[in-house]
């Protein structure tokens, strides 16, 4: 019998060649207001997300509800008003003077014994989270699946996941990912060095994930595709 955990959805926007920011690692801009209605929306009906401290360093804040319709729907549902904010990091090294630390989000860190060193006698974080694993196969140092076991104790019925490609390998890799929600944008980055949806070592052909497409949308020159994980 599985363990319960949270139904995690992928949310990420990407250039048409599949690359999620450029060579140079720059905040990833490129998305229309379309997508960005579109992630919003995602973040509404999540009861929490998650991303990786490069995002947050990225971008220097995180992105909140501001829609009254989506504000008014998790209100109806007894939610409040956003969603929980974790960020996942092993080694934690995040500026404290970042903007998201003044945005009116709850906040957790999910780390590493070292990582939470720095961050624990401070306020920025409302709970620091700590599971380590120690499998010689596993590509972090964070137990993923006892994380989302946790999740999943304390009401965290849905997460959404806003990146990166790492963090997304980690958690296809371990089978915990559930759907993906991918807005192709019409412009070509390339670069080797230029970050994927999907990073880490990769995976050979016979073991790659295989996708189920659900739906998809097109708005002006966007396309939104929304696959479902087919489990193994």
């Amino acid at each position: 019998m599985l363990t319960p955990r949270p139904d995690v959805t992928v949310v990420l926007a990407m250039s048409a060649d599949g690359k999620i920011t450029d060579f140079q690692h720059s905040p990833a801009r490129f998305g229309s207001k379309h997508d960005k209605a579109h992630l919003e929306k995602q973040i509404a009906i999540a009861d929490a997300v998650l991303f990786g401290a490069n995002t947050l360093r990225a971008y220097g804040t995180t992105l909140t509800v501001t829609d009254s319709n989506l504000l008014e729907h998790r209100e109806n549902s007894g939610k409040d008003s956003q969603p929980l904010h974790i960020v996942i990091t092993e080694k934690a090294n995040i500026n404290p003077e970042i903007r998201f630390f003044k945005q009116p989000v709850r906040r957790w860190l999910l780390t590493t014994d070292e990582g939470a060193s720095f961050w624990r006698h401070r306020s920025e974080f409302e709970q620091i989270l700590v599971f380590k694993d120690n499998l010689k196969f596993s590509q972090t140092k964070i137990n993923l699946v006892a994380a989302l076991e946790y999740f999943a104790t304390i009401g965290i019925e849905k997460l959404a996941v806003l990146g990166g490609g790492q963090l997304v390998s980690s958690m296809l890799e371990q089978n915990l990912v559930d759907e993906l929600w991918l807005t192709v944008c019409p412009l070509i980055l390339g670069g080797t060095k230029a970050p994927t949806v999907v990073g880490g070592a990769g995976f050979i052909e016979k073991m790659a994930p295989r996708l189920e497409l659900l739906e998809v949308k097109t708005i002006e020159q966007e396309v939104f595709l929304h696959y479902r994980v087919i489990k193994p």
